[in-house]
Formats: C-alpha cells, structure tokens, sequence
C-alpha cells in the first residue's frame, strides 16, 4: 500500500520499506488504515441544543467501466485489502446505514465485535459494534434473519409514517427498533440523518445500495465518498454506484486522499 494524495516526502516505497513517517509498502495495520479513514475531528456546525450535526459517508466499489456489482454482488470487484478497509470504516462508525434490497441481496448479517477496535470504540462512547439502520418503504424483509433476531446492538428500521402497520408490529417484534423518518411510505433521507443524529449517532456510514445513495446524493446529505476503483472491465448493464434521480446540477467533491495498491485505488472525496 502506498499513499498518492496528499503528497508526502515518501510516496515510493523504498528498497528497505521504509518512508518518512507513512506506513511502508507493505500491509498497512489496521490502526494506521483507521487514521487514514478517521471522521472528522470536528464537525461543520453545533444542531440545535448543541449536538454535533451527523456527518454521512458512502462506502462504495467500482470497477474501471462503473459497475458497482457483478452478478448482482459486489464482492466480485473486490479485493482483500477493500474488505479491511471495508471493515475499519465499520469499526469507525457509529452506525451503517443500508437500503433494504441490499440487505436481501448481499445476505446482511449483523456487525461483529472486533477486539482491535474495542478500545478505540470505547473511549469514544461508542457502542462494542455498529447498528445497522435499514431503510425501507414496505418493511418487506425477513425479520428471521441474525440481522434482526440477534445483533450484538439493535437493528434499526428507517421508514415512514405511513409504513403498514403489521409490518411495523413484526419488526418491533422481531426486536428492531423502527424509527419514523418521513411522513408519506418512504424515507425522506434528511430526516432519516437527523433522526439518526438525535439518537447520538454522528459517524455515520452507507454501504448503499445504488439506489439509496442515489437518493442521498440527490437530497444533498452525502458528506463524504470512499471509493475504491477496482482494475477490472465486466462491460454488461450492471448498476452504477448510484442510481435514481439526477441533480439539477453536479456536486462537487474534493479528494481528500488516495491510496494504491496492487492497481486498485482507494480514494476519499468529501463535499467542498
């Protein structure tokens, strides 16, 4: 792994392995991945009674032609290195935000306990693993599932207030907590970040899927974007990383920082 942006004295690995204070070339550990992907120290502005404003991130792989997924998954344009950043970015967040066909497609179980990061979490107040928050319409999910019947921290289940309610009654069942952010069916995805901020979640994380990050993307609330852009061609009509409405006019997001390894990039844009 070495570091492209920002630029450093070291961006070369030398002979040795050694650098002028980055990680060498070599497999970074997972504290060094956790600081190169660190939230924010401080955030853009105190919410009201002054709770610090949520600050989103989107977690998300591509390959060279824009497919987020092969064969309906994503874990075929991935690599190893992607799944540990994968996985600090979780250890990182308070709580990961999912769209629910996601979880039906990917086979979502809860997060796990992670005893390298068990320190960190907790002198950060957080809890031992992230929530999962699923963001769905129609609650149609098997509430069976780990996911629901044994995380280690309750599920969350993001929906309207229109939502039907035996499914609302299933859920709550199942032991997911539901939380009501929108006033029609669906999610309004502003709300769905300021009903997670006032639950104490600010770290917050989105592993998408296409059309939920769409639809934060289009409702201004995406802060931040890591992407890694995998070495591969799968031409086809897989879906972009994200889809739905278009915006009126493109965002713009700077790079924060880029790292290679092996031919895949791993990046971090954040909004200007």
């Amino acid at each position: 792994m070495r570091r492209l942006f920002p630029v450093t004295d070291q961006t070369v690995p030398t002979a040795s392995g050694e650098g002028l204070g980055e990680p060498d070339g070599g497999e970074w550990s997972l504290a060094e991945l956790a600081a190169a992907y660190a939230y924010p120290d401080a955030y853009p502005e105190p919410a009201a009674g002054g709770r610090p404003v949520p600050w989103l991130r989107a977690n998300m792989v591509a390959t060279l032609d824009g497919a987020a997924q092969h064969d309906g998954k994503s874990q075929p344009i991935s690599n190893a290195t992607d799944m540990r950043i994968f996985g600090t970015l979780r250890a990182l967040a308070d709580v990961v935000v999912v769209g629910a066909e996601t979880v039906r497609q990917e086979g979502y179980r809860p997060a796990r306990v992670r005893a390298e990061f068990a320190a960190a979490r907790a002198a950060a107040g957080q809890t031992p693993v992230p929530a999962i928050a699923v963001v769905t319409a129609g609650l149609d999910l098997d509430f069976s599932l780990p996911l629901f019947a044994s995380p280690e921290v309750q599920t969350l289940i993001l929906t309207g207030a229109a939502a039907a309610p035996d499914r609302v009654l299933a859920a709550e069942k199942a032991g997911a907590r539901v939380v009501v952010a929108g006033d029609g069916v669906g999610v309004e995805p502003a709300r769905a970040v300021q009903a997670l901020g006032e639950l104490g979640h600010t770290r917050l994380l989105t592993e998408g899927g296409p059309r939920l990050l769409g639809q934060l993307v289009a409702a201004g609330v995406l802060d931040e974007l890591c992407l890694t852009v995998a070495p591969m061609l799968t031409a086809g009509d897989a879906q972009r990383i994200a889809g739905g409405p278009s915006v009126a006019v493109p965002r713009r997001f700077a790079l924060a920082s880029l790292l290679e390894e092996e031919g895949f990039l791993f990046s971090r844009y954040q909004r200007t």
